[in-house]
């Protein structure tokens, strides 16, 4: 079944889990369309894990078109969001509208997602007005590092607690149709999600979001850099991976690959009569 925003509505009213992933490359969201994933986001974090730097500020609008498109090629039935990296939006309405309508018209997303509360109400409102779908992002918004002082739990006082929630209602009442709550308490996220009507993705913010999400490479154990105490790692393919070329290359030293059945043939009269 095609996942739209309409059907991530429906999920929400009728109880029914979403699922998404991180992805950014068209390898990959083939993979994870066929495993039958309800959205992936092109997230600004391939800034960390796929271009090596140390948070996602560096990440430009043309990263992000490059990877959205790649990964829009490869799925088919998965709802994709584009993230709109940092200042592509928070200069003017204008230059969210701009920007918004760049990826998705030169990145084939379906939805963007944009980080901010109360304060990015207006850009929300300009780019759904243009007909196209706004995922909010709310608690630990990597963008924000420097103003936060680092990764850190959002929402842990009454009055930080109160300004998510209200933060929530904005971006619910601008248009947005999810909104990404990460790092949230638990309880604090549960409240935010059986108080707004759009589905709440959560990440590090417990099992009472309407859906989940999570960055691959970190639920893989494919990055080592660190490891979020919210990430559950469901396989070890970083091992497996590291097994495979270290087997490869012992046998490329051994002489024992490529082996025949990995040649083409050719006869020896050929051979014969070269000179």
């Amino acid at each position: 079944m095609k996942n739209t925003v309409a059907t991530f509505q429906q999920m929400k009213n009728d109880g029914q889990k979403i699922s998404m992933l991180t992805a950014y490359d068209y390898s990959m969201a083939k993979l994870m369309d066929d495993s039958g994933i309800n959205g992936i986001l092109v997230g600004d974090s391939l800034g960390m894990v796929m271009l090596g730097y140390t948070d996602t500020l560096s990440v430009t609008m043309e990263d992000m078109i490059h990877h959205t498109a790649a990964v829009a090629r490869g799925a088919k039935d998965t709802l994709i969001v584009g993230d709109m990296p940092f200042m592509s939006y928070q200069t003017s309405v204008y230059d969210a509208v701009l920007n918004a309508g760049r990826l998705m018209k030169e990145g084939r997303c379906h939805a963007v997602k944009l980080e901010g509360g109360a304060t990015v109400c207006p850009q929300i409102r300009a780019i759904t007005d243009a007909s196209i779908p706004v995922m909010a992002h709310i608690g630990l918004t990597p963008q924000s590092i420097n103003a936060f002082g680092g990764f850190k739990v959002q929402g842990k006082t009454q009055a930080a607690a109160q300004k998510l929630l209200d933060d929530a209602k904005a971006v619910e009442e601008a248009g947005a149709f999810a909104v990404v709550l990460e790092c949230v308490p638990a309880k604090l996220a549960k409240r935010i999600s059986e108080t707004i009507s759009i589905p709440t993705i959560g990440i590090g913010a417990g099992a009472d979001c309407d859906g989940q999400i999570l960055v691959y490479q970190d639920m893989l154990s494919m990055f080592s850099d660190f490891k979020p105490k919210f990430v559950k790692q469901f396989a070890d393919v970083g091992t497996a991976m590291k097994d495979g070329f270290s087997s490869y290359i012992q046998e490329v030293q051994a002489g024992v690959f490529p082996a025949k059945e990995h040649t083409f043939q050719i006869s020896d009269d050929i051979i014969d009569q070269l000179y």
